[in-house]
This record gives C-alpha cells, structure tokens and sequence, in this order.
C-alpha cells in the first residue's frame, strides 16, 4: 500500500486522491495540517519528503527503498503509467495532449494564484484584508473558468466528463477547483459546461470517497 501525505482542502491533494480512487489502488491517507502551528508542512520531517513544503506527497516502494513523488500531476502520470487501466489519458497523441491542457489551465494558470502560501502572503506581507483576498479568489477563477468553459466547447464536451465518455485526467483537476469556486462563492451557473461535469462527477463514487469532506482529517 502507497502512502499518501494529504490535507482534506488541498485542491492537488485531492486530485491525487480522485486518480487512486479511479484506478482502484487502496492507499493510507497521512494528514499534514497546513494551519496548525503555522504549518505542520514546514516540519523538518515532511521537507525532507518534499523540500518545497507543500502536499501532496505520495511514498511508494519497499520499507528500505521508499521514494517520495512530489506534484500532483506528475503523481498521476506515475499512477497512469504504472497503473493503465483504466486509462485516465486517451490513446491518441492529439486528443491526450487536449485533456493535459484542459489540466494544466487550471493546474497551472488558476490554481498558483490562490495556493493557500500566496493568499498568506497577500495577508501578512501585503496587509490585504480577508474581502480583498476573497475578490483576488474568484478574479483569477472567474478569468480561468471563462477560458475552461470555451475549451470544453470548442472540444465538443458535451457530455458528463470533460473529454469523452469516462473521466480522464481534466477531471481530477477540474472538480477540486470547481469545489474551490463554490467555496470562494462563485456559482457555477455562468458556466454550463463545467457545472455539467462537476455535478456528474460528484455523483461518483471514486469522487465521493475523495471529497474534503469524505476525509479523516476533515473539519
């Protein structure tokens, strides 16, 4: 069994989660509180697993060759390729690439910007009060959401997932965040597309079990 370092709000913790769930691979959740004690990520034991100090970090290997897997999109693609079925990338080249950059969009262009060390920043160095943080969250969700909605369009997501006709890698990135927009209270109603998908998946069992919510270390 893999070993999983998670914090029940981490969007990328969650996105791992959601991939073990769907490849069906058991594993032990570790909690690391990112608010207790300022940070229980900032640990000399957890920056030795990941030097950047943050989650999720996913040990795999024997007791005396364990190896620590930092970034959630590169832990899914280890699941991916040690695990192919089923398959959470298409077969084909072009249509693998339009799911990585449906993930990406909001992997890399949405996320960073409300990671939970910038919004902390904005705080104690900036002196940007909690509403001004709150409007900050749903400007950069609100721009990227309006980029993912076009993209599912533009690739014919009709459906319940957002590429083809079982969840792919785009969803294990696309319900964290939207769970995140709901929580920044931005309604997913101006965005049809994405609502479509969120509401299916969150109806799934491997969704379910890795919902905040769903977890031991939930609040």
């Amino acid at each position: 069994m893999v070993k999983l370092y998670t914090y029940f709000r981490s969007s990328a913790a969650y996105r791992v989660r959601i991939a073990l769930n769907l490849k069906g691979l058991p594993y032990e959740a570790i909690p690391v509180h990112l608010l207790r004690g300022g940070g229980e990520q900032h640990g000399e034991a957890f920056a030795e697993r990941n030097p950047a100090q943050l989650v999720p970090v996913l040990e795999v290997g024997a007791v005396s060759l364990t190896q620590s897997l930092t970034q959630s999109l590169a832990i899914i693609e280890y699941l991916e390729e040690t695990h192919p079925t089923p398959p959470l990338l298409p077969r084909e080249p072009l249509e693998r690439a339009k799911v990585r950059a449906l993930a990406l969009a909001i992997a890399c262009d949405i996320h960073p910007l409300n990671n939970l060390r910038v919004l902390q920043y904005l705080d104690a160095k900036l002196d940007v009060d909690a509403e001004r943080r709150a409007e900050w969250s749903r400007h950069w969700i609100e721009l990227g959401f309006a980029a993912i909605e076009r993209m599912l369009a533009a690739g014919g997501a009709a459906g319940d997932f957002c590429y083809g006709e079982r969840p792919t890698l785009a969803d294990c990135v696309l319900v964290p965040q939207a769970f995140n927009a709901l929580r920044a209270k931005c309604p997913l109603e101006r965005y049809p597309a994405i609502r479509r998908v969120y509401e299916h998946c969150a109806s799934l069992s491997a969704f379910q079990r890795a919902a905040p919510a769903a977890q031991p270390d939930a609040e």
